[in-house]
């Protein structure tokens, strides 16, 4: 299973957390925004090295107290919990400074920019009793959740092949490809629905705006069960794509993020009869009803948000946890190297299965 809980603080007692939002670029202003709407979470602080980023949003914010040094949060007893939402080669050194000041921690993803290093970050929160959490923000999706229900109910079937695209016009990164930053959206879903890491994994794709940083990717992962999954990534699209389609002997699947249907439930299949004789070779297809299910409207940033604040305050975890965020790190990594090197498989080995208190 890939879906453990990760490391387990002691139960505490309930309280408000009082958090600090450490870089306000692209994503950070979200986050502070959903942390702002709720009521079981306190923001005290905003940092950024950018003040005009920090002056721009306490306008918006009054309340909060901004600074460009993360060690003036650190120093302030009062904060309970930090949320970083920094470029990716920084998540190790922040999270592990915040850590060592006994802050619980809730890192964007991915955990960090190497296997080792996440797995230091994991051991390190599970010794101090620390919660760590890592920003998949589509496990926390209605939809993404609907569809684990159907196949964990094995409405679909044995799963044959799942096939995602993850496309828009930017935003291009500067310190990694498209690889490490649309990629571990894909990755955790997929470990999420099938609680089952692959087997291989094989990258091909190019740099054809900035030398070095890939900005489109076909990343191919191959599951001992046979499955096959295929990712699209890309930063150069005409129109922004989140859309994954998934085929078993049973049913098929749409899940399409942003849209009015997330998730399409297709009655449909090929079912083979196995001929004594070439003249018997017949192939039977069927097509049923199509069902798109009534879901819930919450924001999963919200939700992610609210889950953060709750394991802070009595010790509760997401039942996705570190194991996951970990592997995909080590999904990433491999793509990584199977692109630097032309395509070639990449023999992924034993999973990071579990990780205990």
């Amino acid at each position: 299973m890939l879906t453990g809980a990760g490391n387990l603080p002691a139960p505490r007692r309930h309280i408000i957390p009082k958090v600090a939002v450490v870089g306000l670029g692209y994503w950070g202003p979200n986050l502070l925004r959903v942390l702002f709407e709720r009521t079981d979470v306190d923001v005290r602080w905003i940092c950024d090295s950018d003040p005009a980023r920090t002056d721009r949003l306490t306008r918006r914010y009054p309340s909060v107290m901004a600074t460009q040094s993360l060690d003036d949060i650190l120093d302030d007893a009062r904060i309970d919990g930090v949320v970083l939402a920094t470029p990716v080669g920084t998540h190790y050194e922040l999270a592990k400074r915040c850590m060592e000041a006994g802050k619980h921690t809730f890192v964007e993803k991915p955990l960090a920019h190497a296997t080792p290093l996440a797995t230091e970050l994991i051991d390190f929160a599970t010794r101090q009793e620390l919660v760590l959490m890592c920003g998949h923000t589509f496990l926390f999706s209605p939809p993404v959740q609907a569809v684990k229900s159907l196949i964990d109910a094995g409405e679909l079937g044995d799963i044959y092949f799942m096939s995602s695209s993850r496309v828009n016009l930017g935003l291009h990164q500067r310190d990694v490809s498209v690889i490490w930053d649309l990629g571990p959206h894909d990755f955790s879903i997929l470990l999420y629905w099938l609680e089952e890491p692959p087997t291989t994994i094989r990258a091909t794709g190019r740099d054809s705006i900035v030398p070095g940083i890939a900005d489109v990717a076909f990343v191919t992962l191959e599951f001992g069960s046979g499955l096959i999954a295929n990712v699209e990534l890309s930063w150069l699209a005409p129109s922004k794509l989140r859309r994954t389609v998934i085929v078993g002997s049973k049913k098929m699947v749409v899940y399409e993020d942003g849209t009015a249907e997330a998730i399409k439930i297709f009655d449909r299949g090929v079912e083979y009869k196995d001929p004594e004789t070439f003249g018997e070779w017949h192939l039977s297809y069927r097509s049923g009803d199509i069902l798109s299910p009534n879901l819930p409207s919450q924001e999963p940033l919200s939700l992610q948000a609210g889950a953060f604040a709750r394991a802070i305050s009595t010790g509760e975890l997401p039942e996705h946890g570190l194991a996951l965020a970990r592997e995909v790190v080590r999904l990433a990594e491999a793509a990584d190297l199977s692109l630097d090197n032309g395509g070639e498989r990449v023999e992924l080995g034993e999973s990071l299965q579990s990780v205990t208190a």
